[in-house]
C-alpha cells in the first residue's frame, strides 16, 4: 500500500521535496499542482511528480498527505479552495513560517479530523548559500543532512507525527519537534527579520542624496545583505509579518538595540570597544557557520531551551497512543474507522 501524496506549489521547496522522494517510489506515489501549468509539465519531466493534476480540488482528493509548498500569502486562500475535498485522517502539512496562523486556518477551513502539521525546512550544509528560487533551483539533496522543524497543535494524533517524521526522513533531513508558538519565534529571528533589515539596508542607503554614487560602488558585502529582501515577495513577506506580529517587533527591538549599540561605539574616540565586539561577533558567526555546515546539531535552542526529542514530544500530545508510534501507519485502516 503506497501513501497517496500531493505537492501544491512546485517551486524549489515543493520540487525539491518531490525529487527526494523520487527514490521511495514503492512508498509513496506523488501528484502535483502549481498555478503556472507550464511549472507542473517541467516538474513532471525532470520526475519531481508523476501526475500533473491541473484542478486545485481535484489534486488532494484521496490524498492522504498534502504538502502546502506556498508562500505565506497563498496559504488560506488555497485552504478554504480544497476545504471540502480533503479527505477524513489527511494530514495537511505547509513551509511557510507562520505556523500558529497555519494550525488556525485548517481549524477554523476544514471539516473535522483533518489534521495540521507544520514543517519548517533548513537548507543542507551544501546549499547553505542558494538563495535563488524557483523550480530550476529544486535539488533532489536539498534538504540533505539538514533539519525540519515540525509542530503540530496539542492533541495531534500520533500517526501524522509519525507520518511527518517518516517523510523528513526520506527528504534526508533529521526531524526536529516544536511548540507551534517557539517555532514562530524562531522563525520571526532566522526566516523574517534578515529581510526586513535588508529592507532597512536598501532605505537607509537608496534615500540618501548621495545614493547616485554610492550604487556605482555598492560590492559584493551590499549586494549578499540585501538580497535577502527578495526572498519571499513582498505579499508574502507583509502576510508573514502581519500574522507573526509580536515576534517580529521583539526581534526588530532587538535589532534596533544592537545597532544602537554599535552607534554609540563608533562615536566613541577609543576603538577598542568595538574592536572588541567586532570581534567578538565575527568568532560567534564564523563559530555559526562551522556548525550549520557541519550538519551534526546535538540539541538546537528556541528560546533558551532545547526542541523536544520525538519521544518527548509524542509522549506529551498523545498519551495513551504511545504503544502505537511505531506501527506504520495505514490510512485505509484509518480511513475505516
Amino acid at each position: 500500500m503506497t501513501v497517496r501524496l500531493t505537492i501544491i506549489g512546485l517551486g524549489k521547496i515543493g520540487a525539491s521535496v518531490g525529487l527526494a522522494l523520487a527514490a521511495h517510489k514503492e512508498k509513496l506515489t506523488r501528484t502535483g499542482h502549481d498555478r503556472s501549468l507550464e511549472v507542473a509539465r517541467k516538474a513532471k519531466d525532470m520526475d519531481a511528480i508523476e501526475r500533473v493534476e491541473y484542478n486545485l480540488p481535484a489534486s488532494v482528493e484521496g490524498a492522504d498527505i498534502i504538502l502546502l509548498a506556498l508562500p505565506a500569502d497563498q496559504i488560506h486562500d488555497t485552504l478554504k479552495f480544497i476545504a471540502q475535498d480533503v479527505r477524513e485522517d489527511a494530514v495537511i502539512l505547509d513551509t511557510s513560517p507562520i505556523k500558529t496562523a497555519a494550525a488556525t486556518w485548517v481549524q477554523e477551513l476544514l471539516p473535522l479530523r483533518r489534521h495540521y502539521v507544520g514543517l519548517a525546512p533548513a537548507l543542507g550544509p551544501d546549499h547553505l548559500d542558494q538563495q535563488s528560487n524557483g523550480l530550476a533551483n529544486a535539488r533532489a539533496d536539498l534538504f540533505q543532512h539538514g533539519v525540519m522543524a515540525i509542530a503540530a497543535p496539542p492533541g495531534t494524533p500520533a500517526e501524522a507525527l509519525q507520518l511527518a517524521a517518516d517523510l523528513v526522513t526520506m527528504l534526508g533531513a533529521a526531524p526536529l519537534f516544536a511548540d507551534l508558538a517557539e517555532l514562530d519565534g524562531v522563525m520571526a529571528a532566522a526566516h523574517l527579520l534578515p529581510q526586513l533589515t535588508a529592507a532597512a539596508l536598501v532605505e537607509a542607503t537608496t534615500s540618501q542624496p548621495g545614493w547616485s554614487d554610492i550604487r556605482k560602488l555598492a560590492g559584493p558585502p551590499y549586494a549578499r545583505t540585501t538580497s535577502a529582501l527578495g526572498a519571499d515577495g513582498t505579499a508574502a513577506l507583509v502576510q508573514a509579518v502581519g500574522h507573526n506580529r509580536e515576534n517580529v517587533i521583539r526581534t526588530l527591538d532587538n535589532l534596533i538595540a544592537a545597532l544602537q549599540t554599535l552607534r554609540t561605539e563608533v562615536a566613541e574616540e577609543s576603538t577598542q570597544p568595538l574592536s572588541a565586539r567586532l570581534e567578538h561577533l565575527l568568532t560567534t558567526w564564523e563559530a555559526w557557520q562551522q556548525e550549520r555546515l557541519s550538519g551534526d546539531w546535538k540539541a538546537i535552542e528556541i528560546k533558551g531551551g532545547k526542541i523536544p526529542t520525538v519521544g518527548q514530544v509524542w509522549r506529551r500530545e498523545v498519551g495513551e497512543y504511545l504503544s502505537k508510534l511505531f506501527r506504520p501507519f495505514n490510512p485505509d485502516a484509518e480511513r475505516k474507522k
